[in-house]
Parts: C-alpha cells; sequence; structure tokens
C-alpha cells in the first residue's frame, strides 16, 4: 500500500556542519551543548542562532545525534546537569532500512512516496502527472522500476555496448574520485542508503547484472544522487557528478539513436564509418553555415532541423536547418561546391559506403555471428560421431588380416581452430584432416558394402603433407582398395571436389586476411592503452610536480614576505626613533629662544618680563597699539 510518510527533515549539509562542531568539542574535552554549538556555526558557518537550534532538534528526531544530560566537572558550571550531544556510534542500534532517506529527484528530505519495489522515494511535487500516486490503497511504483520493467534486451549485446560507456564514465570520474575519498568517513552510510561508484557499476556490467538499458542509467543517478547527499548540492564534487550523469544520459541516447553507429564509433574498426546499419540512414548533402554542401548520413529530424553526421576525417554531428539539406542523387555540379582535399576524401568516403551498400555488406559484431558459430560447431560434433561409428567397424576387418601385412595405424582426429577477435567476431577453420574427412563421410553407405572382408582396410590415412585437397585424394585412392572402388564413379565427384577446394581456400584466404586486420587492430588498441596509460600517469607526475613547485613558491614567498615585513617593521621604528630624538631637539632650541611679541619673529629688544621685540616698527606698533597700557617696565 502506498504511502506518504517523512522519512527525515534535517538538511544534509546542516548534519554534517553540526557533526563537525560536536566532534570539534568533544575533541577539546567540553560538553557539546547548545550555547558552544551555536557559536560554532555562527562563526565558522555564518548560520544564524534560531537555524542552527531548529536543525538540532530535527537530526534529534532523525536519530541523526543524540541528546543526553551531562554533569559539568569543571568550570563554572561544575556538578550541574547541561544537555549534551553526542554523534551516534557503534553503540546505538543501527537497523538497516529498506527505503531511502532523500527524494531520489531532488535529493531533499520531507514527505516522500515510497516505491514498493525498490529502496528509491519521491515528492509528489517532484512526479510529473503520468507518476504521481491515483489511490492510496494500491501499490505504487516509481518512475525507474516501471522504465526497468518495460524493456528487455539481449544482456550479452547490452553488455558489449555499456562497456563502452563505462569505460568513458571511468576517465569523467578521475577527478570525482580524488575528491570524492570521505566515502569512508565513519557516519557516510547514515546519509547514504545505497552507495555505489563507477568501479562497482563497471564490476555489474562485467558480470552482466544489468537487465535494462534504464537500470544502468539508474545506478547513474544513484551515483549522482550520493554525490548531492553526501557533499552538498553546491560542491564541486556534485557538478562532477551532474556532468558524468549527463554524459550518460547523451550516450544512451546515441545508442537508442542507432547500435550500429554507436557500436563502430566505439570499435573503430577500418572503414568503420562506410558500414551501412540497419536500418539505412538516408544520404544528404548537408551545408553548415560559412561552409558548402558535404555529403552526410541522416541520423535524426526533429521538426525543421536536421540531425547529421559529416562524411570525411573527423566524422563530426551538426543540427542542419531543411532549406540546407539536399538528396544525395541532386547533381553536383549546381552544388557549386568547392572541391578541396577533405571534401574529396569525404566523396571517396561516400563512394565507399554506396559499394557496401550495394554489395550488402554489413559489420557482425559477435553476438550476431553467435548463431551461425553454434550451428557450425553442431555440424562439426555430427561429423566426429559418425567418423567413430564408420571406423569401429573398419578397425575389427583389419585385425583379421594383420598377419597377411603388417600395418600402421595412425590417429589424425579431426581438428578445428577456434579464433575470436577482439570485436567479437569467431572465426572457425578446420584442418586438411578433417576435411579429407568430412569428404569420406560424405560418400553413400552402399559402397562401404562392396570391398571384401579379405581386404585391407585403414582405419585413417598416412600422415597428412602439406599438399592440397585433390593431392589429398590422389594418395588415399592410391593406397587403398576402397579408394580404388571409388574411382568407378562419375566425374562430378571431381567437380564437387574442385569445388570444395575452391570453398576452403577462400575460407583459409578470408581468415588470413581477418588475422592480419584482427592483428593489426589489437596491435593498435594495445598501443593506444599504452599511450594513455602513460598519458595518465605523467600528467599525475605533472600535477604532482606543480603542486610541489607550487607548494615550495608559496612557502618561500611567505617566508621572504614574512622577512620584509619584520625588516621594513624594524626601519620603521629606527626612524620614528630617530625622528622623535630630531623634534625633540628642535623644540628644545625652541624654547630657549625669545619671540617677537608683534609678528613672532625671533626677537633681539627686550622691552618687559614677557614681551619681546625683533624691531623698531614692531615695538612701535605694538606699544601704540596696547602695550603702553600694560607694561611692566620700570620708567
Amino acid at each position: 500500500m502506498a504511502r506518504l510518510t517523512k522519512r527525515r527533515q534535517a538538511d544534509t549539509k546542516a548534519i554534517q556542519h553540526l557533526w563537525a562542531a560536536i566532534e570539534i568539542i568533544r575533541n577539546q574535552k567540553q560538553i557539546a551543548n547548545i550555547d558552544r554549538i551555536t557559536k560554532y556555526m555562527s562563526r565558522v558557518h555564518g548560520m544564524h542562532p534560531k537555524e542552527t537550534t531548529r536543525q538540532l532538534s530535527l537530526a534529534v528526531k532523525d536519530g541523526l545525534i543524540v541528546e543526553t544530560l551531562t554533569v559539568g566537572c569543571k568550570g563554572s558550571k561544575a556538578g550541574i546537569e547541561q544537555e549534551g550531544y553526542w554523534l551516534p556510534g557503534d553503540e546505538i542500534d543501527w537497523e538497516t532500512e529498506n527505503h531511502d532517506w532523500y527524494c531520489f529527484e531532488c535529493h531533499l528530505p520531507g514527505e516522500v512516496l515510497i516505491c514498493d519495489l525498490c529502496f528509491r522515494v519521491y515528492h509528489s511535487k517532484c512526479l510529473s502527472d503520468e507518476f504521481r500516486l491515483r489511490d492510496s490503497s494500491s501499490p505504487w511504483q516509481c518512475p525507474v522500476c516501471r522504465s526497468i520493467k518495460k524493456k528487455n534486451t539481449n544482456k550479452q549485446e547490452m553488455g558489449t555496448y555499456l562497456r563502452f560507456i563505462v569505460s568513458r564514465m571511468k576517465e569523467r570520474a578521475i577527478d570525482l574520485n580524488k575528491k570524492g575519498k570521505d566515502s569512508k568517513h565513519p557516519m557516510y552510510r547514515r546519509l547514504v542508503h545505497s552507495a555505489v561508484d563507477v568501479p562497482t557499476i563497471q564490476e555489474k556490467v562485467n558480470e552482466g547484472k544489468y537487465r535494462s538499458y534504464e537500470e544502468f542509467k539508474a545506478d547513474a543517478q544513484l551515483l549522482l544522487h550520493n554525490t548531492v547527499i553526501f557533499y552538498g548540492a553546491d560542491s564541486e564534487q556534485a557538478d562532477i557528478a551532474r556532468m558524468l550523469y549527463k554524459d550518460t544520459c547523451h550516450e544512451l541516447d546515441e545508442l537508442q539513436l542507432c547500435k550500429n553507429c554507436f557500436y563502430l564509433s566505439n570499435a573503430r574498426p577500418d572503414n568503420w564509418f562506410c558500414y551501412p546499419c540497419i536500418p539505412n540512414h538516408e544520404l544528404v548533402w548537408a551545408k553548415m553555415k560559412g561552409f558548402g554542401f558535404w555529403p552526410a548520413k541522416v541520423m535524426q529530424k526533429e521538426d525543421n532541423q536536421v540531425d547529421v553526421r559529416f562524411f570525411g576525417h573527423h566524422h563530426q554531428r551538426a543540427w542542419i536547418p531543411s532549406e540546407n539539406i539536399q538528396d544525395i542523387t541532386v547533381n553536383i555540379h549546381r552544388l557549386h561546391v568547392k572541391r578541396s582535399m577533405g571534401w574529396k576524401k569525404a566523396c571517396d568516403e561516400l563512394e565507399l559506403h554506396q559499394r557496401f551498400l550495394r554489395e550488402g555488406r554489413f559489420w557482425k559484431s559477435k553476438n550476431e555471428d553467435r548463431g551461425e558459430e553454434e550451428a557450425e560447431s553442431s555440424i562439426s560434433s555430427t561429423s566426429n560421431e559418425q567418423l567413430k561409428v564408420t571406423q569401429e567397424p573398419r578397425a575389427k576387418k583389419g585385425r583379421r588380416n594383420q598377419s597377411v601385412e603388417p600395418k600402421k595405424e595412425v590417429s589424425c582426429p579431426p581438428r578445428s581452430i577456434q579464433v575470436a577477435n577482439e570485436t567479437g567476431t569467431i572465426f572457425r577453420v578446420f584442418s586438411e584432416t578433417s576435411l579429407l574427412t568430412s569428404l569420406s563421410l560424405s560418400e553413400p553407405e552402399p559402397e562401404t558394402e562392396a570391398v571384401s572382408s579379405s581386404q585391407e582396410i585403414p582405419t585413417m590415412p598416412q600422415p597428412i603433407e602439406k599438399v592440397s585437397v585433390s593431392t589429398q585424394t590422389k594418395k588415399l585412392s592410391a593406397s587403398s582398395p576402397r579408394m580404388l572402388h571409388r574411382s568407378t564413379q562419375t566425374t562430378s565427384d571431381g567437380v564437387c571436389q574442385s569445388m570444395c577446394h575452391d570453398k576452403y581456400t577462400k575460407i583459409f584466404n578470408d581468415f588470413k586476411d581477418r588475422m592480419k586486420s584482427d592483428h593489426k587492430r589489437e596491435t593498435e588498441r594495445v598501443v593506444r592503452e599504452a599511450l594513455e596509460k602513460l598519458r595518465s600517469e605523467m600528467e599525475e607526475e605533472k600535477r604532482q610536480a606543480v603542486n610541489k613547485a607550487v607548494a615550495n613558491m608559496q612557502g618561500e614567498m611567505d617566508r621572504k614576505c614574512k622577512q620584509v615585513k619584520e625588516k621594513c617593521k624594524e626601519e620603521f621604528v629606527e626612524e620614528i626613533k630617530k625622528l622623535a630624538t630630531q623634534h625633540k631637539q628642535l623644540i628644545s632650541q625652541t624654547k630657549k629662544k625669545q619671540w617677537c611679541y608683534n609678528c613672532e619673529e625671533e626677537a633681539m629688544y627686550h622691552c618687559c618680563w614677557n614681551t619681546s621685540y625683533c624691531s623698531i616698527k614692531c615695538q612701535q606698533e605694538h606699544w601704540h597699539a596696547e602695550h603702553k597700557r600694560t607694561c611692566r617696565r620700570k620708567r
């Protein structure tokens, strides 16, 4: 029965900040009470005290923080009971729950709808109208479970495609793995219900555990879900996970668009772009802005836009307006194209593609050839059983005449070679012995009755030399009475043998060519992997060297700055002392002088106890103005 329930209410980022605050306060041998936690959150994270109190109470309700009464043992609150907070440790029973605590779409807590088939939960507002709950009494399935149930595909084929996507995910998840080492945090499983990472996804792909592409996409979304919950929606790790999920969705869309193009563009065999797809892509002349018409394949159409992939060296993709698209049958002279070297190579590739299309040459992967290989192996096993049945009576007849003529028996069972190349194509090659045996088995059974019991019938032909099939047939017919009896057949046997010889010669030549191409591709793959590994190691060493050099340079700069600051400070203090001494001397000298009462210049004429003048003019001006009424000099 579907129901809405509040799994959790506290914000995941606030919970981790509260955990850090409690841990730091406890490490200082103090009680993690509300006052200390509030001060820490305000000082470090800028959180308002009311918000801190609210998040703390919600975390206690969610069971992510434990509230206890603790008696103080020192300070002003010694012996007084206080409310203290602890991290939930191993001593607290933590039962594994069946469902997640946070919405799988927005990654936030609140009132969620629980899926009846999986661990995922959703907010009602985060669901589209198609997936919203209609009847609370009936079971409810989340969008992921419904999408997984809808589609089914071949697991082996799907595994081949998903390996390409996982390899790209590993390349893009390098930064996430470097910045995501906190997954071993002891409180990680308190927030993350179902842990997953790129190596886990790769292991599931290799083991063939995915039943559909939607299930693989759900694991990629789960990786994003866990990253946002543990590191925060605005963190650098969350940005990397979003980009990873977006790229994965794009790869899956490309896979659904055309599986042949997806496989060939990743496997990259020779002339991979020339092989026709099933169904075939429409061939057109497409014109980008600023360029001329170019041959291209139509991938999809949407409104007035056409998604094309161009022939040529880079095989680029572009959305082209439909008015810039011309059918491939249009006369090239009407397009007025510039016949550059790249355009000519693209046209050559187009001609090769059209030739493959006329000849019906399609690329076959391992999964497509598996049915043919199984049928061929069943035919080989049947021929081996027939060979055993025909050899047993011949051996018994031969033993009766062992005293007449000694005979050498050579046991050469039919052999076959299976060779699997990198792209998954399987070839079966029969040895010359098995070919001759199959030829002898194809003869009618009544001929065996025409041979007398006194004749010597060898169980197997003599050791095989490196000669053609026709030469071996002549040797066997000359050394065996049974072969002499067969010489009475019509000339149609010779024609059949010639056809068989041509057929198997062609098989060996094809096998040789394929082995060469497989060896070339394998060599290129090994070289490419070695180069990528070497490049990644060099990049890592370069990054470490740069980080070390930057750290050393930063330390050297800090040391130099500190020395310069100390030196400047010492020089400043010395200069201040010197100036203070000079000023003191100047003040002392100034105090020892007398100054004109009228113009404040240095005085040289004394009048009375506090009055002096620099000149007679100043004395007369000041005397008539006011000094004659206040002068205390005795006359």
